[in-house]
């Protein structure tokens, strides 16, 4: 499967490596040229642009800072939205609002393509390991074709409804968290 990923920080690094371990085909892109260059020591390809990823993607997966930085891959003037395939599949592994996951749902399947919230619970060391918990949120067609890829990538992975939901469950998983430590 071609698959793009973008996003080569602490934890798209290590999610993109066993992508590329299990054998698919991976498109790698990042601001930053030097986690490019080390994605593509570990098998991947290096992308130039967000468009020349989506013009070879089936799957595009990201692993982004914030909301603003999703909506902008995906949807900018120049981003993903703008040269992807139809029907092509969006995974966002970034943790962001509840809403921004929406809209950006929402925008997807108003340009015909299927889109997923994924948030992860783990750190780098579960993200190297392909050992991550994914909260997933988006339609059933849309988690049915995600999960295939997701359990590459982690230990765990649950589909906790419609858009915008990986990220509720995300929210709820760092309470309890949070609360287990007072």
């Amino acid at each position: 499967m071609k698959i793009g990923f973008i996003g080569l920080g602490n934890m798209g690094a290590g999610m993109c490596a066993n992508l590329v371990r299990a054998g698919h085909d991976v498109q790698a892109f990042d601001l930053n040229a030097d986690v490019v260059q080390a994605a593509i020591s570990a098998g991947a390809s290096g992308a130039a642009s967000l468009t020349e990823v989506a013009d070879e993607a089936e799957v595009i997966v990201t692993m982004l800072p914030a909301g603003k930085h999703v909506l902008a891959v995906y949807f900018g003037e120049e981003g993903i939205a703008a040269s992807a395939a139809d029907g092509a599949l969006f995974i966002d592994c970034s943790t962001i609002s509840v809403d921004e996951a929406r809209e950006a749902a929402a925008k997807a399947t108003d340009g015909g393509f299927l889109m997923v919230d994924a948030p992860v619970s783990g750190g780098t060391a579960a993200a190297n390991a392909g050992t991550l918990t994914f909260m997933v949120g988006g339609p059933d067609p849309a988690f049915a074709r995600a999960k295939p890829v997701l359990d590459i990538m982690g230990a765990n992975v649950v589909h906790a409804g419609g858009a915008g939901n990986g990220q509720v469950a995300k929210i709820a998983n760092n309470m309890l968290l949070g609360i287990s430590m007072i």
